[in-house]
């Protein structure tokens, strides 16, 4: 071991979990330092871009071998120290490379090593008019009572509230009180489509500059709205899951809206959860945070039983709107047409009549999710993921939604010649050419993946919504979240049986936040609403349930029955996914991983390794092992000894594995 005053620590953004150690560059000054500031360093053939830590006296690589880094970027640190904490809190906690959280947590154009002085002016504006607050009622100042009361310490409010309910209002008159002290706020959504809706609701209230965060943006634009919230400049910053990272000049409240949404969890790379990151933020900052939900997810609910998280309840919609009513509709025998029962076309008929808007839901986009022989049954499937390719009409190709591959629409069948091919199933855009034939003069919008690729495109789809150009609205999931539609009065699921028997312990959880969500796109006027959901199970006791009692008395039942299968948030899970070319090569790595831990922790339990619920995808063979623990600490222990002896796995070159802490998928 070399002794040296003058050892420069660097986060580089690589797969390796420790810091890279070299020497300053001629022109260094030492003193001048800071922890945050981005270097250019030589790495192997590359040179890259890292984030300088500390000064260290000690290396374990010899002196002579340390090389001098090829300059420092920054004179003062893009990254500051409360985002260090919270970058070192989220590798540690999720078990991933410092390097690659501290840049990944900076704009793309940081990342490339670009400066971040002023020369990216931000267009910032101001609402000329400021729109009067609306009266609370009882309940909604009652929780803006108490987050006012919390404005200088950490706590954690659970604000559950019925679809229109007013949680919005809550958070407008709360972070307006965060702006008289003349502190900043951000508030998360979990998708793009929603962050122009709340623009348009926050710029109409408040006369301070807001921006945007979100990966619909151009680099330049993002880089522009992250130096606004860092100098102070823009005082409200409204963002996707990776705005969590964004510095602030002073934040002084943080809300995330539709806290339970599966969005907030990063599937790939670095899978952190928006949601709980935020909350250690809010922590380590010492203010408030708000996470709101009409359908909260259990671990809040749990949280609130635990005493870690505060209820703040609104039990009523505001104004004089009702809560819509339910009805259940059997068609396991009777004649659909194309999906849609005549009991459901008699009902969108009537709401069409008296000039209201009706709104479909079906999870599924594309036409039908399969083509098939009606000869000999045969279906294409994506050869590099083994499952049915989705047909879609309008463009006359296949899908594969797994991998993204597609190929043109066959005429014959490739097992029998025969040209008996039908769509089977079906999607949004099926829906959508069905209910054009039923109601050729209503127009009708479709808010789908598809639909919405064009920049613009769905803005302008809930632009014409809400003017009432469309009178017939059809969507997946992203049509059900936080949208206000005050003209739609009858909401259909049109299958509601797609979670009644998954092997995902999440699954019924999702449906019912799904199904209530959706549902709440009802009489959210002075109309009175109706959800019809059509089901083959209508006996389903937690259909029962969801419709006949309430999302709170449901979260309970769902909560004991965690409890008794010691399932999370009674247990903690952490998923090791393997995927490679030779099925048998992932399975031996899981396998390997599962020799090494530790057999003498009795807190611990393993299962698997197993194929995992797509078992390939783009020509992979996945595979994943689970580990359980009773307590947060036995797993992380076992996590920390482990990482280590991964790294050591020879045939860990072969195949792509990842680690998944707090996973919320399991198939």
């Amino acid at each position: 071991m070399a002794t040296q005053s003058t050892v420069l620590k660097i986060a580089i953004p690589t797969p390796l979990r420790r810091y890279f150690d070299y020497l300053p560059a001629k022109e260094t000054d030492i003193g001048q330092l800071k922890p945050g500031v981005r270097v250019r360093v030589p790495f192997g053939r590359r040179q890259l871009i890292g984030i300088f830590i500390g000064l260290s006296s000690t290396s374990d690589v010899s002196i002579d071998k340390l090389k001098p880094i090829e300059c420092v970027i920054d004179q003062e640190p893009v990254i500051p120290e409360d985002i260090m904490q919270l970058c070192a809190w989220a590798a540690e906690y999720y078990h991933y490379p410092m390097g690659e959280v501290l840049i990944g947590a900076l704009p793309s154009l940081l990342r490339q090593g670009k400066p971040a002085e002023r020369v990216y002016p931000t267009p910032l504006t101001r609402s000329v008019h400021q729109a009067a607050p609306f009266s609370l009622n009882e309940a909604q100042q009652r929780a803006v009572t108490h987050i006012r009361a919390a404005a200088y310490g950490f706590k954690a409010f659970l604000l559950e509230g019925v679809t229109g309910s007013g949680k919005t209002e809550v958070y407008l008159q709360a972070i307006a009180d965060v702006l008289q002290r003349g502190r900043q706020a951000l508030l998360l959504v979990p998708e793009i489509g929603l962050t122009p809706q709340a623009m348009q609701r926050f710029r109409e209230r408040f006369t301070v500059p807001i921006v945007t965060l979100h990966s619909g943006m151009t680099a330049k634009q993002r880089l522009q709205g992250w130096l606004a919230a860092t100098r102070g400049d823009a005082r409200v910053i409204i963002g996707t899951r990776s705005a969590v990272f964004t510095p602030f000049a002073d934040l002084g409240l943080i809300i995330i809206d539709e806290e339970h949404d599966v969005s907030f969890k990063q599937q790939e790379g670095f899978r952190y959860h928006g949601r709980d990151v935020a909350i250690m933020r809010a922590h380590f900052r010492q203010i408030p945070i708000v996470l709101g939900s009409a359908t909260p997810s259990l671990e809040a609910v749990h949280n609130v039983k635990q005493g870690r998280f505060q209820s703040l309840m609104l039990p009523e919609r505001t104004g004089k709107a009702m809560m819509p009513v339910f009805e259940i509709i059997d068609i396991r025998h009777m004649t659909l047409e194309q999906g849609i029962s005549s009991t459901l076309l008699q009902q969108i008929e009537q709401r069409l009549h008296c000039g209201e808007q009706v709104l479909l839901f079906l999870n599924r986009r594309g036409f039908s999710p399969a083509l098939i022989c009606h000869a000999c049954g045969w279906i294409p499937m994506c050869q590099r993921c083994n499952k049915p390719m989705t047909y879609h009409q309008r463009v006359a190709r296949l899908f594969c939604h797994h991998c993204d591959s597609q190929k043109k629409l066959i005429h014959s069948c490739e097992q029998c010649a025969s040209t008996a091919l039908y769509p089977m199933g079906h999607g949004t855009e099926r829906l959508e050419v069905i209910l054009k034939k039923a109601f050729p003069h209503y127009s009708i919008a479709r808010l789908d993946k598809d639909s919405t690729r064009k920049k613009g495109a769905m803005e302008t789809l809930l632009e014409g919504i809400q003017k009432g150009e469309h009178a017939i609205l059809i969507g997946t999931q992203m049509l059900a979240k936080g949208h206000h539609f005050p003209n739609v009065t009858l909401v259909a699921v049109i299958d509601a049986d797609g979670g009644f028997f998954s092997a995902d312990f999440c699954s019924l959880e999702r449906m019912a936040q799904l199904i209530i969500q959706v549902a709440g796109r009802a009489g959210r006027d002075e109309k009175p609403g109706k959800v019809i959901i059509q089901t083959r199970h209508p006996e389903h006791c937690f259909l029962q349930q969801l419709v006949n009692e309430n999302y709170q008395k449901l979260a309970e039942i769902l909560l004991k029955e965690r409890a008794l299968a010691a399932l999370p948030p009674y247990s903690h899970f952490a998923l090791f996914r393997a995927e490679a070319y030779n099925n048998n090569d992932a399975i031996h790595f899981l396998q390997q991983i599962k020799e090494r831990v530790d057999e003498k922790n009795k807190n611990m339990q393993t299962m698997g390794p197993i194929p995992a619920g797509m078992p390939m995808r783009a020509g992979r063979h996945r595979s994943q092992l689970l580990l359980q623990a009773k307590k947060r600490s036995y797993l992380h222990n076992e996590l920390k000894n482990l990482i280590p002896q991964i790294e050591k796995i020879p045939t860990k070159k072969r195949v792509r594995w990842s680690l998944d802490v707090d996973p919320i998928e399991m198939v």
